[in-house]
């Protein structure tokens, strides 16, 4: 029986992240992708050039339509622009009693551009993130969630048992973002609210990194509509954007889009 997934997020029409990466992924995991936009964009490798979100209405009249037809094993949440937006995805959640919760906080693109009004963080922390069964910021959102700047390991901790406290039930620190780093792997951290879960690979340098968070968090929604567990959906995610890194396209002149086949090829190769 085919799963079926849903990517609430924003559409990015060079196709490298938001609902065009998830869709991609989903495919790529045999699940049945299904997808609600939240805002239109124009963007490319070089940048964000334009947003333009949908009504909250819009976006509520998108879900209803797949829950009381295709209802969803897994749910993940991309960019949601603004409060508006997020109260009312946080209110279909808790009506429609959707448990497998992905949330990406999407804050700022690869370029720069916020895609994410500041006064929607609240929102986020009080509203969507205590219904995440899973959530995923990478360093950068969460020092913004969190309030505290996070420079070491033990950062790394303290911010996910912060994340932990506001209520999700699985936290994801993704640890590419640190800057700082000169360490030869890459490392994301996984805590449960008992133990923490540490997921390594080899740091690859390259500009060709855009939709990574977008894609991570999709492949962990897929295995996760497919009946895995939380780690074993994080090994998957974290072995997926790695091939999706390592294999570059190299489409673009600048932040290009990852490789959302490589995973399959090179588990054919």
């Amino acid at each position: 029986m085919i799963q079926k997934a849903l990517t609430i997020a924003g559409s990015d029409c060079g196709g490298g992240a938001g609902v065009q990466a998830d869709l991609k992924t989903f495919q790529e995991l045999n699940v049945y992708g299904m997808s609600a936009i939240t805002a239109v964009t124009a963007q490319n490798t070089r940048g964000v050039q334009g947003v333009y979100p949908l009504s909250a209405e819009a976006v509520i009249d998108q879900l209803t339509s797949i829950a009381e037809d295709l209802p969803p094993k897994a749910i993940k949440t991309g960019m949601l622009v603004n409060e508006d937006i997020i109260s009312h995805v946080a209110d279909f959640v808790r009506l429609h009693s959707w448990k497998k919760l992905v949330v990406d906080p999407v804050m700022i693109a690869k370029g720069g551009a916020a895609l994410l009004e500041r006064e929607a963080v609240n929102a986020l922390i009080n509203e969507l993130i205590p219904l995440a069964f899973v959530v995923t910021p990478n360093i950068p959102e969460a020092e913004a969630i969190t309030g505290h700047e996070i420079l070491t390991e033990a950062d790394i901790k303290r911010a996910a048992k912060i994340l932990f406290q506001m209520g999700a039930k699985h936290v994801v620190i993704k640890g590419g973002h640190q800057s700082h780093a000169q360490s030869s792997q890459a490392t994301d951290i996984l805590f449960d609210g008992k133990r923490f879960y540490e997921f390594s690979s080899p740091r690859v340098f390259t500009p060709h990194t855009h939709g990574t968070g977008c894609t991570f968090s999709a492949v962990i929604t897929a295995q996760l509509a497919k009946g895995l567990t939380v780690n074993e959906s994080v090994q998957t995610a974290k072995q997926f954007i790695t091939a999706a890194i390592s294999d570059s396209l190299g489409i673009g002149s600048e932040h290009g889009p990852t490789n959302h086949w490589a995973y399959h090829a090179g588990m054919n190769a």
